[in-house]
């Protein structure tokens, strides 16, 4: 299940994410969304880059009947890149979705032999999504 904080005025497909995260894990997800300046501070006081990002995942330690982690999507980004890439805005927040429950479940693109492109890549044509964060990263951006 998703446990989601909606600190914007955008209306999350619920369903969509769900299905996403129950493919995934049957664990809960806390599911935040919030805007620029808030993920930026996130992104400081977490990974000391001061400028805002699109998804941000604090996964915890495994502990029965605890949520898996964390995963906070700025929507003002989301609704940038939406614009930019012609996606709608519930297509961007499930690729950002999508990205950020990988990393919950320990994978990083930063630093493995392209699994997480590859899981991404794979549920992103289950799901009918358009392309991914890691794809587009790899293409230039």
């Amino acid at each position: 299940m998703i446990n989601i904080t909606n600190e914007t005025d955008y209306q999350p497909n619920v369903n969509l994410l769900e299905t996403i995260a129950s493919k995934l894990s049957d664990r809960d997800i806390e599911l935040i969304f919030t805007d620029n300046d808030t993920i930026q501070e996130l992104n400081r006081q977490f990974r000391h880059i001061d400028k805002p990002t699109d998804v941000l995942s604090f996964p915890l330690e495994y502990i029965p009947h605890t949520p898996m982690g964390e995963i906070v999507i700025s929507v003002e980004y989301a609704r940038n890149k939406a614009s930019e890439y012609h996606n709608s805005l519930d297509d961007e927040i499930a690729l950002l979705f999508i990205h950020g429950l990988l990393h919950l479940l320990g994978m990083d693109h930063e630093t493995d032999d392209g699994q997480m492109r590859k899981k991404e890549e794979e549920l992103i044509r289950h799901f009918g999504l358009p392309s991914s964060l890691v794809s587009r990263t790899e293409d230039g951006e």
